[in-house]
């Protein structure tokens, strides 16, 4: 028989790190190392363990002995419950600071490399309302509070329109206001929950398959553009239609108002049919006089601002006079390889998406871009000796790939073809790290610029030069 994860308490332990999927990180007696969820580097706290590991307990902090000078106010009434926002106690120079250590200690520890002075991480001017796109889900249970369920009231309204709690897959949590995302977002989710309720539209249970309403996304453009799209779960058409002329009446800023019917088991929209109720099917980002289509599928970095600023730091590196052939791995839907296309001579962009290469194209044609070429397939496979020969040996490389890093079968053709410069951003340094260990016997890492996208998150961003060592 398995033993039972016996709960251990530990008495006054120091906090003294963070980080590591936005835990704090303390030290248990016997040396192990213990993650807590409630805590900020500074406090000294009493800990009961939740996990036990050969190597690391995770846990909570039941008693906090010492408040840690790091703290801060949090804004959010939902923090500490809805989970997005784990670092909202830390303030903001702090969190900062742990990012940077973040960036450093992966690219030593991991990646063992030598390496220059590490850039100060490039802070974002919004700490909260940063964020352009933010996705809600309908519940007819909501979670209850701890103390709505110490209070023994009978709650009978359960309805729901928010978050889902984090690693509960059929519990939401219901949002009285959220800061991540601009208004009209929160009038917008809290008119619609409203007007449900007053018009006797049901909420979606996840358990028995039913409910009108499922989701909700709505998407905030920089162009003061804003998109709402709406998720039924049943094909009512009255009562689909009566939420909806309502919320294109009362709010007439909405540019785009599209709907989804979805009867099937998940809710991603992706394999779904999106029809547009009212204005366009989609709206337009801009960044230094390029637009940018977003349609409701379409991926797109969702921190405007700070997407500018990593452009702009992966166009430096990259350091283009207007000679040189890019290649832009990972192109999305070609933000960063339009971006860099006017101090290019050419661009050429891969990604593995299908509908983000047809955006790719149609926004290069709609900014009159013709020095740009846009493929699809998978890296791994369509990045080969074959490409490069048709397309031409390019000058620098810009490699932006997903959170778990580069193919190995990339990383060795990127070796192969052995551009003078290789950009590579990341939002895994973890991952950067390890596939920049593969690269460091033919390139050098001569700039590190971590940049933070996602306040109030333990998320970083990462961008590194790496150019080819000089007597190779």
């Amino acid at each position: 028989m398995r033993s039972k994860n016996k709960r251990q308490t530990f008495e006054n332990v120091t906090v003294v790190d963070a980080g590591a999927k936005g835990k704090s990180v303390g030290k248990a007696p016997d040396g192990r190392v213990v993650f807590l969820s409630n805590a900020v580097p500074g406090d000294v706290v009493d800990v009961m363990t939740t996990k036990k590991r050969s190597a690391y307990f995770e846990g909570v902090a039941t008693r906090f002995h010492i408040l840690s000078d790091k703290r801060t106010q949090p804004e959010c009434q939902h923090f500490g419950v809805c989970g997005g926002c784990k670092w909202q106690n830390m303030a903001y120079e702090h969190q900062l600071h742990f990012k940077q250590n973040e960036v450093e200690n992966n690219l030593k520890r991991i990646g063992h490399l030598e390496l220059p002075e590490i850039s100060p991480i490039l802070g974002s001017k919004k700490q909260y309302f940063y964020r352009n796109k933010m996705e809600f889900s309908f519940s007819s249970s909501r979670w209850l509070t701890e103390s709505e369920i110490n209070s023994e009231k009978d709650i009978e309204d359960r309805r729901a329109l928010g978050f889902h709690i984090p690693g509960m897959w059929d519990k939401i949590l219901d949002i009285k206001k959220c800061h991540l995302q601009q208004d009209p977002s929160n009038a917008i989710r809290l008119e619609t929950k409203l007007f449900a309720i007053k018009n006797g539209l049901s909420f979606f249970d996840p358990r028995k398959q039913e409910g009108l309403l499922r989701t909700m996304m709505i998407r905030t453009a920089s162009t003061g553009e804003i998109m709402l799209l709406v998720q039924f779960f049943e094909d009512k058409k009255e009562q689909r239609e009566l939420l909806l002329n309502h919320l294109a009446q009362t709010f007439p800023e909405i540019t785009s108002l599209l709907y989804v019917i979805n009867s099937k088991q998940n809710d991603t929209i992706y394999d779904q049919e999106v029809i547009c109720f009212s204005g366009r099917d989609h709206i337009f980002e801009e960044m230094e006089g390029l637009q940018f289509k977003i349609n409701a599928k379409s991926f797109y970095q969702t921190n405007s601002e700070q997407a500018y600023e990593l452009y702009k730091v992966t166009r430096n590196f990259a350091g283009l006079t207007g000679d040189e052939l890019v290649y832009d791995l990972y192109t999305g839907t070609g933000t960063i390889a339009q971006f860099v296309s006017k101090k290019a001579k050419k661009v050429i962009g891969v990604e593995s998406v299908p509908e983000a290469i047809e955006d790719a194209k149609a926004n290069a044609s709609h900014n009159n871009i013709t020095n740009v070429e846009f493929f699809v397939g998978d890296m791994k496979n369509v990045f080969n000796d074959q490409f490069i020969a048709q397309h031409g040996q390019p000058a620098v490389i810009i490699t932006d790939p997903p959170r778990d890093g580069m193919h190995k079968n990339v990383v060795e053709q990127l070796l192969q073809v052995a551009p003078p410069k290789i950009v590579y951003v990341s939002c895994n340094s973890a991952t950067q790290a390890r596939d920049l260990a593969l690269m460091k016997e033919l390139y050098e890492v001569t700039k590190v610029q971590p940049v933070d996208m996602f306040p109030q998150t333990h998320h970083v961003e990462n961008v590194v030069l790496l150019e080819k060592r000089a007597n190779l």
